[in-house]
This record gives C-alpha cells, sequence and structure tokens, in this order.
C-alpha cells in the first residue's frame, strides 16, 4: 500500500514514463516500417525472418 501512495505522489509523467518497459524484437524494431502488397507475402516474411517466440508464425 505504500508503494502505491508514494507512485500517487510522483507527476502524472513520472508515472507514465515508468508503466512502459521498452523491450527489443528482433528484426521488428530494426525498420521503421515495411510495406507488404498482400496479407500472404507479410505472413511468408514473418514466417522467415522472425523468432517463433515474437507469436507472429501461424497457429499449429
Amino acid at each position: 500500500m505504500n508503494d502505491f501512495q508514494a507512485s500517487l505522489r510522483r507527476p502524472l509523467r513520472k508515472r507514465w514514463n515508468y508503466s512502459f518497459i521498452h523491450t527489443y524484437k528482433p528484426v521488428l524494431d530494426d525498420a521503421p516500417y515495411r510495406v507488404f502488397n498482400t496479407l500472404d507475402d507479410y505472413r511468408k516474411w514473418c514466417k522467415k525472418n522472425l523468432p517463433s517466440w515474437l507469436g507472429y508464425g501461424q497457429k499449429l
């Protein structure tokens, strides 16, 4: 409870900054954006380039 009350005393900007944890995502974070002609192209790219633990693969 004390931690919660202490966090309420912080300015909103500081609470906002503390609320997000950036986790580097290999390949996805390496380019500002990508463009695909079709959803199928996107899915093939994901399958070929992204590690499975990111969760962008097809369901089994």
